[in-house]
Protein backbone atom coordinates (compact mmCIF):
# COMPACT_ATOMS: atom_id res chain seq x y z
CA UNK A 1 0.00 0.00 0.00
CA UNK A 2 3.29 2.30 -0.30
CA UNK A 3 2.23 5.22 -2.18
CA UNK A 4 -1.16 5.66 -0.98
CA UNK A 5 -3.36 8.09 0.69
CA UNK A 6 -4.69 5.32 3.21
CA UNK A 7 -6.01 7.59 6.09
CA UNK A 8 -8.38 9.49 3.00
CA UNK A 9 -9.33 6.11 1.58
CA UNK A 10 -10.14 4.73 4.86
CA UNK A 11 -12.26 7.46 5.72
CA UNK A 12 -13.78 7.65 2.54
CA UNK A 13 -14.66 3.61 2.47
CA UNK A 14 -16.45 4.38 5.90
CA UNK A 15 -18.51 6.87 4.83
CA UNK A 16 -19.57 5.03 1.34
CA UNK A 17 -20.41 2.12 3.20
CA UNK A 18 -22.79 4.43 5.47
CA UNK A 19 -24.82 5.50 2.95
CA UNK A 20 -25.38 2.21 1.21
CA UNK A 21 -26.65 1.57 4.72
CA UNK A 22 -28.86 4.23 4.16
CA UNK A 23 -27.15 6.37 6.93
CA UNK A 24 -27.32 9.80 5.28
CA UNK A 25 -27.56 12.30 8.27
CA UNK A 26 -24.18 13.21 10.02
CA UNK A 27 -23.58 16.35 12.89
CA UNK A 28 -19.63 17.26 12.46
CA UNK A 29 -18.16 19.15 15.70
CA UNK A 30 -15.14 20.81 13.97
CA UNK A 31 -11.93 20.02 15.22
CA UNK A 32 -8.39 19.15 13.44
CA UNK A 33 -7.72 15.58 14.48
CA UNK A 34 -11.39 13.98 13.24
CA UNK A 35 -10.22 16.11 9.45
CA UNK A 36 -9.91 12.96 7.45
CA UNK A 37 -13.37 11.67 8.21
CA UNK A 38 -15.32 14.92 7.97
CA UNK A 39 -14.02 15.60 4.70
CA UNK A 40 -14.78 12.13 3.88
CA UNK A 41 -18.56 13.36 5.26
CA UNK A 42 -18.67 16.65 3.77
CA UNK A 43 -17.41 15.12 0.26
CA UNK A 44 -20.01 12.62 0.51
CA UNK A 45 -22.89 14.23 -2.51
CA UNK A 46 -25.53 11.50 -0.53
CA UNK A 47 -24.90 13.08 3.28
CA UNK A 48 -25.95 15.61 4.77
CA UNK A 49 -23.76 17.59 6.96
CA UNK A 50 -24.70 19.91 9.58
CA UNK A 51 -21.85 21.48 11.66
CA UNK A 52 -22.80 22.21 15.37
CA UNK A 53 -20.20 24.39 16.96
CA UNK A 54 -20.50 22.66 20.70
CA UNK A 55 -20.20 18.78 21.34
CA UNK A 56 -22.95 18.40 23.43
CA UNK A 57 -25.17 20.48 21.16
CA UNK A 58 -24.01 18.10 17.84
CA UNK A 59 -24.46 14.91 20.07
CA UNK A 60 -28.53 15.63 21.00
CA UNK A 61 -29.15 16.70 17.33
CA UNK A 62 -27.42 13.49 16.31
CA UNK A 63 -29.93 12.07 18.57
CA UNK A 64 -32.94 13.61 17.44
CA UNK A 65 -32.69 12.47 14.12
CA UNK A 66 -32.56 8.51 15.40
CA UNK A 67 -35.40 9.72 17.32
CA UNK A 68 -37.58 10.77 14.48
CA UNK A 69 -35.94 8.55 11.90
CA UNK A 70 -35.20 4.86 13.83
CA UNK A 71 -31.95 5.19 11.04
CA UNK A 72 -28.91 6.11 13.37
CA UNK A 73 -27.02 9.69 12.47
CA UNK A 74 -23.23 9.88 12.79
CA UNK A 75 -21.88 12.25 15.42
CA UNK A 76 -18.28 13.08 14.86
CA UNK A 77 -15.96 15.37 17.09
CA UNK A 78 -12.15 15.75 17.84
CA UNK A 79 -10.66 14.12 20.62
CA UNK A 80 -10.43 15.02 24.09
CA UNK A 81 -13.12 17.02 26.42
CA UNK A 82 -14.87 17.06 22.98
CA UNK A 83 -15.31 13.90 22.90
CA UNK A 84 -16.49 13.44 26.62
CA UNK A 85 -18.74 16.45 26.43
CA UNK A 86 -21.22 13.66 23.71
CA UNK A 87 -21.41 11.80 27.09
CA UNK A 88 -24.98 12.74 27.84
CA UNK A 89 -26.30 12.43 24.76
CA UNK A 90 -24.68 9.26 24.44
CA UNK A 91 -26.05 8.22 28.07
CA UNK A 92 -30.13 9.03 26.37
CA UNK A 93 -29.60 7.32 23.60
CA UNK A 94 -28.62 3.86 25.74
CA UNK A 95 -31.50 4.13 27.80
CA UNK A 96 -34.02 5.68 25.13
CA UNK A 97 -32.43 3.17 22.73
CA UNK A 98 -32.74 5.44 19.95
CA UNK A 99 -29.97 4.38 17.30
CA UNK A 100 -26.63 6.88 17.11
CA UNK A 101 -23.25 6.31 15.64
CA UNK A 102 -20.45 8.31 17.65
CA UNK A 103 -16.93 8.85 15.99
CA UNK A 104 -14.36 10.54 18.18
CA UNK A 105 -11.02 11.05 16.54
CA UNK A 106 -8.43 10.29 18.96
CA UNK A 107 -4.08 10.34 18.86
CA UNK A 108 -2.23 7.06 17.60
CA UNK A 109 -0.51 5.38 20.75
CA UNK A 110 2.57 7.35 20.37
CA UNK A 111 1.35 10.24 21.51
CA UNK A 112 -0.66 8.79 24.92
CA UNK A 113 0.68 9.50 27.91
CA UNK A 114 2.76 11.62 27.27
CA UNK A 115 1.76 14.98 27.73
CA UNK A 116 0.39 15.73 23.92
CA UNK A 117 -2.52 18.24 24.02
CA UNK A 118 -5.91 17.59 23.67
CA UNK A 119 -5.24 13.79 24.58
CA UNK A 120 -7.28 11.98 27.51
CA UNK A 121 -8.05 8.13 27.53
CA UNK A 122 -10.52 7.54 25.75
CA UNK A 123 -10.78 3.89 25.14
CA UNK A 124 -14.42 2.70 26.54
CA UNK A 125 -15.28 6.56 27.22
CA UNK A 126 -18.63 5.66 27.01
CA UNK A 127 -18.38 2.50 29.53
CA UNK A 128 -21.18 -0.16 29.29
CA UNK A 129 -23.53 2.52 28.22
CA UNK A 130 -22.64 1.53 23.88
CA UNK A 131 -24.30 -1.61 22.02
CA UNK A 132 -20.11 -1.78 21.05
CA UNK A 133 -16.85 0.12 21.06
CA UNK A 134 -14.08 -0.39 18.80
CA UNK A 135 -10.89 1.03 18.09
CA UNK A 136 -9.73 0.17 14.71
CA UNK A 137 -6.20 1.77 15.29
CA UNK A 138 -4.61 4.10 13.16
CA UNK A 139 -4.85 3.48 9.31
CA UNK A 140 -1.15 3.13 7.53
CA UNK A 141 0.30 1.64 4.52
CA UNK A 142 2.29 -0.54 7.60
CA UNK A 143 -0.84 -1.81 8.95
CA UNK A 144 -2.95 -2.38 5.98
CA UNK A 145 -2.78 -5.04 3.69
CA UNK A 146 -5.00 -6.40 -0.12
CA UNK A 147 -8.30 -7.07 2.48
CA UNK A 148 -8.55 -3.43 3.62
CA UNK A 149 -11.66 -2.55 1.81
CA UNK A 150 -13.49 -5.68 3.35
CA UNK A 151 -12.31 -5.19 6.85
CA UNK A 152 -13.26 -1.07 6.41
CA UNK A 153 -16.40 -1.93 5.25
CA UNK A 154 -17.38 -4.77 7.38
CA UNK A 155 -16.79 -2.06 10.17
CA UNK A 156 -18.92 0.61 8.70
CA UNK A 157 -21.72 -2.32 8.38
CA UNK A 158 -21.37 -3.44 11.84
CA UNK A 159 -21.90 -0.31 13.59
CA UNK A 160 -24.85 0.42 11.76
CA UNK A 161 -26.19 -2.97 12.81
CA UNK A 162 -25.39 -2.27 16.30
CA UNK A 163 -26.70 0.90 16.60
CA UNK A 164 -30.20 -0.29 15.33
CA UNK A 165 -30.17 -3.08 17.58
CA UNK A 166 -32.48 -5.07 18.72
CA UNK A 167 -32.04 -3.26 21.36
CA UNK A 168 -31.29 0.14 18.87
CA UNK A 169 -29.04 2.73 20.93
CA UNK A 170 -25.12 4.42 20.66
CA UNK A 171 -22.06 2.69 19.05
CA UNK A 172 -18.53 4.63 19.81
CA UNK A 173 -15.99 4.35 16.79
CA UNK A 174 -12.61 5.54 18.91
CA UNK A 175 -10.27 6.15 15.38
CA UNK A 176 -6.90 7.37 16.08
CA UNK A 177 -5.27 9.38 12.57
CA UNK A 178 -2.00 9.96 12.47
CA UNK A 179 -0.72 13.47 10.42
CA UNK A 180 -0.76 13.90 7.67
CA UNK A 181 -4.90 14.81 8.53
CA UNK A 182 -5.12 16.19 5.66
CA UNK A 183 -5.49 14.60 1.92
CA UNK A 184 -1.71 14.26 0.59
CA UNK A 185 -3.02 13.92 -3.21
CA UNK A 186 -1.70 10.55 -3.47
CA UNK A 187 -3.95 7.73 -5.15
CA UNK A 188 -6.57 6.56 -3.00
CA UNK A 189 -6.88 2.70 -2.42
CA UNK A 190 -9.33 1.06 -4.66
CA UNK A 191 -11.94 -0.04 -2.38
CA UNK A 192 -15.01 -0.59 -4.41
CA UNK A 193 -18.16 -1.39 -2.67
CA UNK A 194 -20.60 -4.49 -3.63
CA UNK A 195 -22.37 -4.00 -7.35
CA UNK A 196 -25.79 -1.82 -7.22
CA UNK A 197 -25.44 0.23 -4.48
CA UNK A 198 -25.70 -2.60 -2.06
CA UNK A 199 -23.99 -2.44 1.31
CA UNK A 200 -21.45 -4.95 2.45
CA UNK A 201 -23.32 -6.90 4.84
CA UNK A 202 -26.99 -6.89 4.90
CA UNK A 203 -28.57 -7.68 8.46
CA UNK A 204 -31.97 -8.59 8.90
CA UNK A 205 -34.74 -7.15 11.35
CA UNK A 206 -37.05 -9.99 11.66
CA UNK A 207 -40.18 -10.06 13.63
CA UNK A 208 -40.04 -10.97 17.23
CA UNK A 209 -43.22 -13.84 17.29
CA UNK A 210 -44.55 -14.91 21.32
CA UNK A 211 -45.44 -18.44 21.50
CA UNK A 212 -48.20 -20.24 20.37
CA UNK A 213 -48.19 -22.07 24.18
CA UNK A 214 -47.59 -18.08 25.51
CA UNK A 215 -50.38 -17.45 23.33
CA UNK A 216 -52.78 -19.42 24.88
CA UNK A 217 -51.84 -19.04 28.20
CA UNK A 218 -51.82 -14.89 28.01
CA UNK A 219 -55.43 -15.27 26.62
CA UNK A 220 -56.88 -17.41 29.47
CA UNK A 221 -55.29 -14.78 31.63
CA UNK A 222 -57.14 -11.90 30.32
CA UNK A 223 -60.29 -13.78 29.87
CA UNK A 224 -60.70 -14.43 33.64
CA UNK A 225 -59.40 -11.12 34.87
CA UNK A 226 -62.37 -8.54 32.84
CA UNK A 227 -61.28 -5.54 34.83
CA UNK A 228 -57.72 -5.34 33.23
CA UNK A 229 -56.31 -2.08 31.77
CA UNK A 230 -53.85 -1.86 28.51
CA UNK A 231 -51.16 0.63 30.03
CA UNK A 232 -48.77 2.18 27.22
CA UNK A 233 -45.81 4.57 28.19
CA UNK A 234 -42.65 5.43 26.06
CA UNK A 235 -41.33 2.97 23.60
CA UNK A 236 -44.96 1.26 23.46
CA UNK A 237 -44.25 0.66 19.71
CA UNK A 238 -47.01 -0.97 18.94
CA UNK A 239 -50.20 0.09 16.06
CA UNK A 240 -52.74 1.94 17.76
CA UNK A 241 -55.23 -0.41 15.22
CA UNK A 242 -53.94 -3.33 16.76
CA UNK A 243 -53.78 -2.16 19.85
CA UNK A 244 -57.71 -0.98 19.74
CA UNK A 245 -58.38 -4.45 18.15
CA UNK A 246 -57.06 -6.08 21.53
CA UNK A 247 -58.61 -3.62 23.54
CA UNK A 248 -62.01 -4.50 22.10
CA UNK A 249 -61.76 -8.25 22.34
CA UNK A 250 -61.06 -8.09 26.00
CA UNK A 251 -63.21 -5.11 26.93
CA UNK A 252 -60.48 -3.67 28.84
CA UNK A 253 -60.08 0.62 28.29
CA UNK A 254 -56.64 2.08 27.50
CA UNK A 255 -54.27 4.20 29.83
CA UNK A 256 -52.07 5.97 27.49
CA UNK A 257 -49.37 8.10 27.94
CA UNK A 258 -48.78 10.70 25.36
CA UNK A 259 -45.43 9.51 24.66
CA UNK A 260 -46.58 5.93 24.04
CA UNK A 261 -48.59 7.34 20.59
CA UNK A 262 -51.74 5.24 21.69
CA UNK A 263 -53.20 8.27 22.86
CA UNK A 264 -56.46 7.78 20.27
CA UNK A 265 -58.90 5.51 19.14
CA UNK A 266 -62.43 4.98 21.43
CA UNK A 267 -60.80 3.60 23.83
CA UNK A 268 -58.32 5.81 25.38
CA UNK A 269 -58.39 7.48 29.16
CA UNK A 270 -56.09 10.33 29.21
CA UNK A 271 -57.50 11.90 32.23
CA UNK A 272 -56.01 9.06 34.56
CA UNK A 273 -54.00 11.71 36.46
CA UNK A 274 -56.64 13.69 37.60
CA UNK A 275 -59.00 10.86 38.30
CA UNK A 276 -56.53 9.12 40.61
CA UNK A 277 -56.25 12.18 42.50
CA UNK A 278 -59.92 12.04 43.60
CA UNK A 279 -60.36 10.23 47.08
CA UNK A 280 -61.48 6.58 47.23
CA UNK A 281 -61.50 6.50 43.23
CA UNK A 282 -58.68 3.75 42.82
CA UNK A 283 -60.65 1.50 44.97
CA UNK A 284 -63.94 1.25 42.66
CA UNK A 285 -61.67 1.27 39.23
CA UNK A 286 -58.57 -1.00 40.15
CA UNK A 287 -58.45 -3.75 37.66
CA UNK A 288 -57.46 -7.15 37.95
CA UNK A 289 -54.40 -7.32 35.54
CA UNK A 290 -52.43 -4.80 33.61
CA UNK A 291 -51.05 -5.36 29.87
CA UNK A 292 -48.27 -2.68 29.64
CA UNK A 293 -46.61 -2.05 26.60
CA UNK A 294 -43.41 0.10 26.89
CA UNK A 295 -42.25 1.95 30.07
CA UNK A 296 -44.21 3.11 32.81
CA UNK A 297 -46.53 6.18 32.26
CA UNK A 298 -45.20 9.39 33.42
CA UNK A 299 -47.28 9.94 36.48
CA UNK A 300 -46.27 9.01 39.52
CA UNK A 301 -49.67 8.64 41.23
CA UNK A 302 -50.50 6.59 37.97
CA UNK A 303 -47.51 4.29 38.61
CA UNK A 304 -47.59 3.59 42.39
CA UNK A 305 -51.54 2.97 41.94
CA UNK A 306 -50.42 0.37 39.41
CA UNK A 307 -47.55 -1.18 41.02
CA UNK A 308 -49.96 -2.80 43.24
CA UNK A 309 -51.78 -4.61 40.01
CA UNK A 310 -50.17 -7.91 38.47
CA UNK A 311 -49.12 -6.91 35.02
CA UNK A 312 -47.57 -8.52 31.72
CA UNK A 313 -44.66 -6.07 30.44
CA UNK A 314 -44.59 -6.61 26.39
CA UNK A 315 -40.71 -5.72 25.48
CA UNK A 316 -39.33 -7.23 22.13
CA UNK A 317 -36.12 -5.88 23.82
CA UNK A 318 -35.96 -7.42 27.05
CA UNK A 319 -34.87 -4.47 29.12
CA UNK A 320 -36.52 -4.93 32.86
CA UNK A 321 -38.81 -1.93 32.64
CA UNK A 322 -39.90 -2.82 36.43
CA UNK A 323 -39.43 0.26 39.06
CA UNK A 324 -42.83 -0.47 40.86
CA UNK A 325 -41.62 -4.39 40.82
CA UNK A 326 -45.13 -5.34 40.10
CA UNK A 327 -44.53 -6.99 36.60
CA UNK A 328 -45.73 -11.12 37.05
CA UNK A 329 -44.44 -11.96 33.42
CA UNK A 330 -42.43 -10.50 30.68
CA UNK A 331 -42.90 -11.38 27.50
CA UNK A 332 -40.15 -10.94 24.99
CA UNK A 333 -41.96 -10.33 21.28
CA UNK A 334 -42.85 -7.46 19.49
CA UNK A 335 -46.50 -5.71 20.88
CA UNK A 336 -48.05 -6.05 17.57
CA UNK A 337 -47.50 -10.03 17.31
CA UNK A 338 -48.60 -10.23 21.03
CA UNK A 339 -51.36 -8.31 20.37
CA UNK A 340 -52.65 -9.12 17.47
CA UNK A 341 -52.38 -13.10 18.34
CA UNK A 342 -54.07 -12.39 21.47
CA UNK A 343 -56.99 -10.75 20.42
CA UNK A 344 -57.53 -13.41 17.68
CA UNK A 345 -57.55 -16.08 20.75
CA UNK A 346 -59.99 -13.79 22.54
CA UNK A 347 -62.36 -14.67 19.54
CA UNK A 348 -65.20 -11.99 18.10
CA UNK A 349 -64.47 -8.23 18.91
CA UNK A 350 -68.11 -7.64 19.30
CA UNK A 351 -68.99 -10.20 22.13
CA UNK A 352 -69.06 -9.49 25.41
CA UNK A 353 -66.31 -9.43 27.27
CA UNK A 354 -65.78 -12.71 29.45
CA UNK A 355 -66.83 -12.15 33.30
CA UNK A 356 -69.78 -10.76 34.95
CA UNK A 357 -68.54 -6.62 35.20
CA UNK A 358 -69.73 -6.03 31.68
CA UNK A 359 -69.58 -2.32 32.60
CA UNK A 360 -66.20 -2.13 33.37
CA UNK A 361 -64.92 -0.20 29.89
CA UNK A 362 -68.64 1.74 30.06
CA UNK A 363 -67.91 3.07 33.52
CA UNK A 364 -64.10 3.98 32.48
CA UNK A 365 -64.81 5.74 29.43
CA UNK A 366 -68.06 7.75 31.17
CA UNK A 367 -65.49 8.95 33.99
CA UNK A 368 -63.29 9.84 30.74
CA UNK A 369 -65.73 11.97 29.62
CA UNK A 370 -66.90 13.42 32.62
CA UNK A 371 -63.03 14.25 33.62
CA UNK A 372 -62.23 15.75 29.87
CA UNK A 373 -65.07 18.00 30.17
CA UNK A 374 -64.48 19.62 33.71
CA UNK A 375 -60.71 19.71 32.65
CA UNK A 376 -61.16 21.73 29.96
CA UNK A 377 -63.69 24.27 31.28
CA UNK A 378 -61.17 25.06 33.71
CA UNK A 379 -58.31 25.60 31.81
CA UNK A 380 -60.48 27.27 29.19
CA UNK A 381 -59.91 30.81 31.54
CA UNK A 382 -57.54 33.80 30.92
CA UNK A 383 -54.88 32.20 33.52
CA UNK A 384 -51.15 31.19 31.90
CA UNK A 385 -50.63 27.82 33.47
CA UNK A 386 -49.00 24.89 32.29
CA UNK A 387 -51.70 22.43 32.17
CA UNK A 388 -53.37 25.27 29.32
CA UNK A 389 -50.18 25.99 27.66
CA UNK A 390 -49.62 22.18 27.28
CA UNK A 391 -53.37 21.30 26.02
CA UNK A 392 -53.16 23.77 23.73
CA UNK A 393 -49.75 23.17 22.16
CA UNK A 394 -51.17 19.93 21.82
CA UNK A 395 -54.61 20.57 20.12
CA UNK A 396 -52.51 23.32 17.58
CA UNK A 397 -50.53 20.94 16.47
CA UNK A 398 -51.10 20.15 12.58
CA UNK A 399 -52.44 17.26 11.95
CA UNK A 400 -49.33 14.66 10.66
CA UNK A 401 -46.52 17.44 12.60
CA UNK A 402 -44.68 16.37 15.56
CA UNK A 403 -44.95 17.89 19.32
CA UNK A 404 -41.54 17.11 21.10
CA UNK A 405 -41.85 17.68 24.96
CA UNK A 406 -39.04 18.43 27.28
CA UNK A 407 -39.21 16.84 30.99
CA UNK A 408 -39.59 18.09 34.07
CA UNK A 409 -43.23 19.95 34.45
CA UNK A 410 -43.67 20.00 30.24
CA UNK A 411 -44.03 16.00 30.05
CA UNK A 412 -45.99 16.26 33.16
CA UNK A 413 -48.81 18.73 31.79
CA UNK A 414 -49.13 17.25 28.42
CA UNK A 415 -49.95 13.91 30.68
CA UNK A 416 -52.88 16.03 32.76
CA UNK A 417 -53.93 17.93 29.64
CA UNK A 418 -53.55 16.35 26.27
CA UNK A 419 -56.87 15.08 23.97
CA UNK A 420 -56.73 11.85 22.43
CA UNK A 421 -55.43 12.68 18.58
CA UNK A 422 -54.21 9.97 16.23
CA UNK A 423 -52.58 12.40 14.05
CA UNK A 424 -49.96 13.66 16.05
CA UNK A 425 -46.59 11.97 17.02
CA UNK A 426 -45.20 12.49 20.37
CA UNK A 427 -41.39 12.34 21.12
CA UNK A 428 -39.09 13.35 23.73
CA UNK A 429 -35.69 12.42 25.50
CA UNK A 430 -37.47 10.21 28.04
CA UNK A 431 -34.64 7.92 28.67
CA UNK A 432 -32.72 9.28 31.23
CA UNK A 433 -35.48 11.95 31.57
CA UNK A 434 -32.89 15.13 31.42
CA UNK A 435 -33.99 18.51 30.32
CA UNK A 436 -30.12 18.75 28.47
CA UNK A 437 -30.00 18.81 25.03
CA UNK A 438 -33.31 19.99 24.44
CA UNK A 439 -33.09 22.84 21.44
CA UNK A 440 -30.81 20.11 19.60
CA UNK A 441 -32.77 17.34 20.11
CA UNK A 442 -35.87 19.33 18.27
CA UNK A 443 -33.11 20.60 15.53
CA UNK A 444 -32.47 16.74 14.86
CA UNK A 445 -35.85 16.15 15.00
CA UNK A 446 -36.62 18.43 12.55
CA UNK A 447 -33.87 18.17 10.18
CA UNK A 448 -35.29 17.11 6.81
CA UNK A 449 -39.03 17.00 8.06
CA UNK A 450 -41.62 17.77 5.35
CA UNK A 451 -44.24 17.85 8.64
CA UNK A 452 -44.12 20.54 11.14
CA UNK A 453 -41.85 19.97 14.62
CA UNK A 454 -43.49 22.08 17.54
CA UNK A 455 -41.44 21.66 20.69
CA UNK A 456 -42.47 22.53 24.30
CA UNK A 457 -39.79 23.18 27.15
CA UNK A 458 -39.47 25.08 30.28
CA UNK A 459 -37.41 28.57 31.09
CA UNK A 460 -34.38 26.29 32.66
CA UNK A 461 -34.49 23.48 29.80
CA UNK A 462 -34.39 26.31 26.97
CA UNK A 463 -31.36 27.67 29.27
CA UNK A 464 -29.48 24.47 29.56
CA UNK A 465 -29.25 24.08 25.89
CA UNK A 466 -29.12 27.81 24.12
CA UNK A 467 -25.86 26.35 22.47
CA UNK A 468 -28.30 24.56 20.43
CA UNK A 469 -29.35 28.09 18.77
CA UNK A 470 -26.16 28.39 17.32
CA UNK A 471 -25.71 27.97 13.37
CA UNK A 472 -28.37 26.82 11.18
CA UNK A 473 -31.71 25.54 12.51
CA UNK A 474 -34.46 23.70 10.53
CA UNK A 475 -37.89 25.01 10.78
CA UNK A 476 -39.67 24.51 14.40
CA UNK A 477 -41.52 26.34 16.68
CA UNK A 478 -40.22 26.21 20.27
CA UNK A 479 -43.03 27.04 23.09
CA UNK A 480 -41.04 28.07 26.22
CA UNK A 481 -42.81 28.05 30.05
CA UNK A 482 -41.84 30.92 30.99
CA UNK A 483 -42.47 30.40 34.92
CA UNK A 484 -38.89 32.28 36.77
CA UNK A 485 -37.46 29.12 36.74
CA UNK A 486 -38.01 25.38 38.16
CA UNK A 487 -41.54 25.25 38.58
CA UNK A 488 -42.25 21.36 38.94
CA UNK A 489 -40.57 21.88 42.23
CA UNK A 490 -43.67 23.86 43.54
CA UNK A 491 -45.35 20.51 42.85
CA UNK A 492 -43.06 18.27 45.41
CA UNK A 493 -42.06 18.77 48.59
CA UNK A 494 -39.20 20.99 48.17
CA UNK A 495 -41.75 24.02 48.30
CA UNK A 496 -41.76 24.10 51.83
CA UNK A 497 -38.45 24.34 52.39
CA UNK A 498 -36.97 28.00 53.46
CA UNK A 499 -34.62 27.47 50.86
CA UNK A 500 -37.25 26.43 47.74
CA UNK A 501 -36.28 29.85 45.88
CA UNK A 502 -32.76 29.79 46.01
CA UNK A 503 -31.99 26.19 45.55
CA UNK A 504 -35.04 24.63 43.49
CA UNK A 505 -37.02 27.42 41.85
CA UNK A 506 -34.06 28.93 40.56
CA UNK A 507 -35.41 32.32 39.09
CA UNK A 508 -32.81 33.49 36.37
CA UNK A 509 -34.24 36.91 35.35
CA UNK A 510 -33.63 36.12 31.59
CA UNK A 511 -35.08 37.68 28.72
CA UNK A 512 -35.95 34.60 26.81
CA UNK A 513 -37.31 36.53 23.79
CA UNK A 514 -33.47 38.47 24.06
CA UNK A 515 -31.67 35.20 24.35
CA UNK A 516 -33.34 33.53 21.05
CA UNK A 517 -32.97 36.71 19.01
CA UNK A 518 -29.20 37.33 19.80
CA UNK A 519 -28.68 34.04 17.87
CA UNK A 520 -30.22 34.87 15.51
CA UNK A 521 -33.39 33.04 15.83
CA UNK A 522 -37.41 35.19 15.87
CA UNK A 523 -38.59 35.35 19.07
CA UNK A 524 -41.61 37.00 20.65
CA UNK A 525 -43.58 37.19 24.06
CA UNK A 526 -47.22 35.66 23.32
CA UNK A 527 -50.31 36.06 25.70
CA UNK A 528 -52.19 32.54 26.42
CA UNK A 529 -55.27 33.00 24.07
CA UNK A 530 -52.90 33.64 21.06
CA UNK A 531 -51.25 30.47 21.45
CA UNK A 532 -52.89 27.62 19.86
CA UNK A 533 -53.29 29.96 16.52
CA UNK A 534 -49.47 30.69 16.41
CA UNK A 535 -48.82 27.08 16.72
CA UNK A 536 -50.91 25.81 14.48
CA UNK A 537 -49.69 28.31 11.60
CA UNK A 538 -46.28 27.50 11.79
CA UNK A 539 -43.74 29.52 9.86
CA UNK A 540 -40.79 28.42 7.29
CA UNK A 541 -37.94 29.42 9.74
CA UNK A 542 -37.16 27.88 13.52
CA UNK A 543 -39.10 30.81 15.68
CA UNK A 544 -39.22 30.72 19.43
CA UNK A 545 -43.09 31.82 21.35
CA UNK A 546 -42.37 32.52 25.33
CA UNK A 547 -45.48 32.47 27.61
CA UNK A 548 -45.31 33.96 30.59
CA UNK A 549 -46.60 31.56 33.69
CA UNK A 550 -46.68 33.21 37.54
CA UNK A 551 -46.22 29.94 39.40
CA UNK A 552 -48.50 30.57 42.19
CA UNK A 553 -51.63 31.50 40.23
CA UNK A 554 -50.67 28.61 38.15
CA UNK A 555 -50.67 26.19 41.34
CA UNK A 556 -53.90 27.63 42.31
CA UNK A 557 -55.45 27.07 38.74
CA UNK A 558 -53.98 23.05 38.40
CA UNK A 559 -55.68 22.86 42.56
CA UNK A 560 -58.53 23.97 40.60
CA UNK A 561 -59.35 21.96 38.04
CA UNK A 562 -58.42 18.80 40.22
CA UNK A 563 -61.13 19.67 42.45
CA UNK A 564 -63.33 20.49 39.31
CA UNK A 565 -62.64 16.66 37.85
CA UNK A 566 -63.52 15.42 41.79
CA UNK A 567 -66.81 17.30 40.94
CA UNK A 568 -68.06 15.86 37.89
CA UNK A 569 -67.20 12.39 38.24
CA UNK A 570 -69.01 12.50 41.87
CA UNK A 571 -72.08 13.65 39.70
CA UNK A 572 -71.97 10.85 37.38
Amino acid sequence: MNGLDVTTSFATTLVDEWVRDGVTVAIVAPGSRNTPLTLALMRQERMRVDVVLDERSAGFRALGVGLATGRPAIVCCTSGTAAANLHPAVVEAHHARVPLIVCTADRPAELQDVGAGQTIDQTRLFGAAVRWFHDPGPPDAAGEGPDANSRWRSLACRAVACASGPPAGPVHLNVPFREPLVPTGEPLLEATGRSGGEPWVHTSMSRREPAAADVTRLATLVRNHPRGLVVAGWGAAADPAVVDRFARAAGWPVVADPLSQLRAGAQAISTYEGLLRIAGFERGYEPQLVVRLGAPVTSKIANTWLGRIPTILVDPDDVWLDPQRGTCERVRADADAVLDALASALGAEDAPPAGTDARWLDDWLEVERSARRAIDEVVAGDVACEARIARDVAAGVPAGGTLVVASSLPVRALEWCMAPRSDVRVLANRGANGIDGFVSTVAGIATDSARPVVALCGDLCFLHDSNGLLGHLPPATYVVIDNEGGGIFGYLPQTDLPEFEELFATPQGVDLVAVARSHGVAAERVGIGALAELVTRGGAQARVLVVDVDRRAARDQHSRMWAAVAAAVAGT
